[in-house]
């Protein structure tokens, strides 16, 4: 069987392979597995995606399985704790941050919103299918990421900008960026 010509950005690292292969693009709707995303995606800025890819499990442990109810009761202990802690990235604007996020996810709830449908209401409910050729032609932020990161930011959410928010929408499958050489483009595109 002939190696698959999936994108090129995974590279030969297995782990990256498998994230692509398995999960980037995949129409996500869950709104916990989209709030431990967006987390992830907060965490992660200034730092390569496979340093977080390599982390994950590591962080979902420091976080409490990325419980919002959990996390959004943190005090000034379970920071320090969490900045001695060498499972997670050690940044204490990006631990305030996923505190701050929970409570904003918490926010959303209580006020009877569904946070997947908040987020998923930037395209409609649907994700955008892109039809790229090569990696250069890939945005890093749009004015659906755009609207997006004024949408979370005006919710109180944090380390939410319109490149972070893109990066996220791209995970969470709300467009489909593989190249269109890749097999997982029209495997995504069916999942819509």
């Amino acid at each position: 069987m002939a190696e698959l010509q999936r994108c090129p950005w995974p590279g030969s690292d297995p782990l990256y392979q498998r994230y692509h292969d398995e999960e980037w693009g995949v129409p996500l709707r869950d709104e916990r597995a989209l709030f431990e995303l967006l987390l992830l995606e907060g965490m992660q800025a200034g730092l390569s995606w496979i340093t977080l890819l390599r982390r994950r499990e590591g962080l979902r442990l420091a976080f409490d399985g990325f419980d919002p109810v959990r996390i959004a009761t943190y005090d000034s202990d379970r920071v320090a704790a969490l900045l001695a802690d060498s499972r997670i990235i050690r940044n204490r604007a990006k631990v305030a941050a996923a505190i701050a996020n929970a409570r904003a996810f918490l926010a959303v709830k209580a006020r009877g919103g569904d946070f997947s449908e908040l987020i998923w209401a930037v395209v409609n409910g649907q994700p955008r299918q892109n039809h790229w050729r090569a990696m250069a032609e890939v945005p890093a932020a749009t004015e659906d990421s755009q609207r997006l990161s004024q949408c979370l930011l005006q919710r109180g959410f944090k380390f939410v900008g319109p490149t972070i928010c893109y990066a996220f929408m791209q995970s969470a499958g709300l467009v489909n960026d593989h190249l269109l050489s890749c097999p997982r483009h029209g495997e995504v595109m069916r999942l819509a």
